[in-house]
């Protein structure tokens, strides 16, 4: 598993830059600029355009400077219901504190949330007391009737007319959020209708990283888009417009395609004219342009889309999905062409589990494509016990050194069942790591351990159960791409 690089990151933030500014001289000096996707940590497109950061449109956006102000978009029904992010496990609530932090940190001006639909829900009242308690300008924008079909409603006193106008001050206004669904565009387009009511001229764009507009339709990068959000029924498909317009094939997505005529419509209503002929026509993304190696991006996104097969069936088993939503990614793995075999990880990780009689085992494929695996023990689990055998084998250490000395262990267990009541004596990874750090202190092949476990970043991982939700979140910070079977050790009804 040599990792190469198919992404050329510092060309991607230099030709996003200026395709951004340019829409903004377009525009007369004002953009509504929508960002589709996750803005601060996109380890989707890291994943399936190894080379790209998943930082890099932050990079963008400092690139540009003191024109950008970030306007986060929460909807309040998400608020209400408590919305989790999946690849966090945080509320849309909690992350949008977290990304008012994270853009802060790096010098990026947030002016203002908006709680869209609003209906008078009581937790997005109390929502909005505790951001102005924190010194932050809190907007509401309501539920509108027939959105979008009824542009004449949705374009009127009745309709954009009732949102709050957001006062910005910066040329590039970039609307995100937490997840898809919280209304980000129609903030933007609330914005332009009450912006030239007040007689200042203003656009629109949106970026969406995927689909990329100019590779093919059925290349595995936009095939790992669909599979990604395969629980949205996503399709990509050529867009239409932009073929009748200009006599070229370009990719979209059916749910742009679909509201293009009724977004057309409100530019036509709120403008006069409309500014775009297509739905390509509204983007911004480059990404397309700064591939350098198109059999490692196919790779990657192939190794993706079966990640993300592996986490639909574990959805569907805790009842997060569907039977259709793994149908929809079944047919995305047929027309890539990969099955759960490609992933070497899963066939050494089941293995492992039939040699100790059926106990939950983990396989983990270091950077030179070695594979290691763990199993259960009476002291660790097999998350932890793989990431043990994963250093030892990175730093050179002998299989029968140990890393922590058992006497460490059994205190800790002691403490989890006897004051903390747990029924589960095996150490979590996040416990092991830090009897690990403890243990380096006086042991030099468990500080060298330690030391290895940053090149664990980027590995592949498979385990042959469902790992507890504190095993998880330790592969997912350490960068350990993690799948498992779905099924559970026992079968009990509740796994905490």
């Amino acid at each position: 598993m040599i990792r190469k690089i198919g992404f050329d990151n510092e060309a991607y933030i230099k030709k996003q830059s200026e395709q951004i500014k340019k829409r903004i001289a377009d525009f007369g000096g004002k953009l509504y600029l929508e960002f589709g996707g996750k803005l601060f940590d996109d380890f989707h497109a890291s994943r399936v355009l190894p080379g790209f950061a998943p930082d890099s449109k932050l990079q963008m956006l400092k690139n540009i400077g003191h024109d950008v102000e970030i306007v986060i978009v929460i909807n309040a029904g998400d608020i209400e219901n408590n919305k989790i992010r999946g690849d966090l496990g945080i509320t849309y609530d909690s992350d949008v504190l977290r990304l008012t932090d994270a853009f802060r940190a790096i010098g990026l001006y947030v002016g203002s949330v908006v709680i869209a639909q609003f209906t008078g829900q009581p937790a997005a009242v109390l929502f909005k007391k505790k951001l102005e308690q924190l010194g932050m300008r809190v907007f509401m924008h309501c539920l509108i009737d027939g959105y979008p079909l009824n542009v004449k409603h949705v374009v009127s006193e009745q309709g954009f007319g009732k949102n709050d106008y957001i006062e910005t001050s910066r040329p590039l206004v970039v609307v995100t959020a937490p997840g898809p669904g919280s209304g980000k565009m129609a903030t933007c387009l609330s914005q332009l209708y009450h912006e030239y009511g007040r007689g200042i001229s203003a656009g629109y764009a949106k970026f969406e990283t995927f689909p990329l507009w100019n590779v093919p339709l059925k290349h595995p990068v936009n095939l790992a888009y669909e599979a990604a959000t395969a629980d949205l029924q996503d399709v990509n498909m050529i867009d239409p417009y932009h073929l009748e317009a200009y006599g070229v094939t370009t990719v979209s997505y059916n749910r742009d395609v679909e509201v293009f005529p009724v977004v057309n419509a409100i530019f036509e209503h709120i403008e006069g004219q409309s500014p775009y002929k297509s739905p390509t026509d509204m983007g911004v993304n480059m990404v397309g342009y700064c591939i350098t190696d198109d059999e490692v991006v196919r790779q990657a996104s192939k190794d993706e889309i079966i990640r993300r097969y592996f986490s639909i069936l574990c959805d569907r088993r805790n009842g997060r999905c569907t039977d259709e939503v793994v149908e929809k990614i079944s047919i995305v793995m047929k027309q890539a062409g990969v099955c759960t075999d490609d992933r070497a990880v899963v066939t050494y990780a089941l293995e492992r589990s039939l040699q100790t009689e059926g106990q939950p085992a983990v396989a983990i494929e270091l950077p030179d494509g070695r594979v290691i695996t763990g199993k259960t023990s009476t002291l660790l689990g097999s998350s932890a016990a793989a990431l043990l055998n994963a250093v030892k084998t990175l730093g050179g250490i002998e299989k029968a050194t140990h890393l922590i000395d058992p006497v460490v262990i059994e205190p800790i267990q002691k403490l989890k069942i006897e004051m903390l009541k747990n029924r589960n004596p095996r150490l979590h990874s996040d416990e092991v790591l830090i009897a690990l750090s403890i243990s380096a202190a006086g042991n030099k092949a468990a500080m060298q351990g330690v030391q290895c476990l940053a090149e664990l970043r980027g590995c592949e991982a498979h385990s042959t159960v469902i790992l507890s939700q504190a095993d998880q979140d330790t592969y997912r910070k350490l960068g350990i791409n993690l799948t498992c079977e779905p099924k559970y050790q026992t079968k009990k009804f509740y796994h905490g």
